[in-house]
């Protein structure tokens, strides 16, 4: 691993530099900002792969397009967040499971005051879920539903049942994207991860309450029509995002874009 930017003295440096970063770099390389980690606003980043020609999966899944670096980046993200938000449809496609304690990244996030796993927070209009399901049913801390006020009753008591908790965040049977991020910062997640898919990240972007995206750019080619990293509308004016970090290993660039 290299980092490409911000330039450093390291950055020019031969073989020496390069290597495996440990877990602890890592975290500090992407640690929230300190207003987030100290609970006074919610910062809501975005983590995805997306292969040169701009697949974000293959044959329905991210797996085939990542790398071992950066399945690293993805627990780290997941170490340092609150809540992992991501849509339903996600959750059935890539067999979405609670996101485990992690005995490196423990005595860190006992002192942030952190539980020991992030929660998962679905986001679903119609709670097609199966909630016998271990994300549903042996989560280390309660998986979080977030839905709107319109919801069929039904499936809330069967989401209830399983042991989830129920957050309403839109007036309707759908989730106001600005709502579900103050819900959560209500419950005390300001440092918050979506993972997609890319439907929700696309509804994330139009709502502008995107602050961060941690995008690795997979150096493989896989034509075909996959989706992009976020789909849907698209927004009336383009939003500047600002380069803050580049990592890079066996050829994938690990990128850390903020809001300009």
């Amino acid at each position: 691993m290299r980092r490409l930017f911000p330039v450093t003295d390291e950055t020019a440096a031969p073989a020496p530099a390069a290597g495996e970063w440990s877990l602890a770099e890592l975290a500090a390389a992407y640690a929230y900002p300190q207003a987030a980690a100290e609970g006074r606003r919610p910062w809501l980043r975005a983590n995805m792969v997306a292969t040169l020609d701009g697949a974000a999966q293959h044959e329905g899944r991210s797996q085939p397009i990542s790398s071992a670096a950066d399945m690293r980046i993805f627990g780290t993200l997941r170490a340092l967040a609150d809540v992992v938000v991501v849509g339903a449809e996600t959750v059935r496609q890539e067999g979405y499971r609670p996101a485990r304690a992690r005995a490196e990244f423990a005595a860190a996030r006992e002192a942030a005051g952190q539980g020991p796993a992030p929660a998962i927070a679905v986001v679903t209009a119609g709670l097609d879920l199966d909630f016998s399901l271990p994300l549903f049913t042996s989560p280390l801390v309660p998986t979080l539903i977030l839905t709107g006020a319109a919801a069929e009753p039904d499936r809330v008591a069967a989401a209830e049942r399983a042991g989830a908790w129920v957050v309403v965040a839109g007036d309707g049977a759908g989730v106001d994207p600005a709502r579900a991020v103050r819900a959560l910062a209500e419950l005390g997640h300001t440092r918050l991860l979506t993972e997609g898919g890319p439907r929700l990240l696309g509804q994330l972007v139009a709502a502008g309450v995107l602050d961060e995206l941690c995008l690795t750019v997979s150096p493989m080619l896989t034509a075909g029509d996959a989706q992009r990293i976020a789909g849907g509308p698209a927004v009336r004016v383009p939003q500047r995002f600002a380069l803050a970090s580049m990592l890079e290993e066996d050829g994938f660039l690990f990128t850390r874009y903020h809001r300009a």
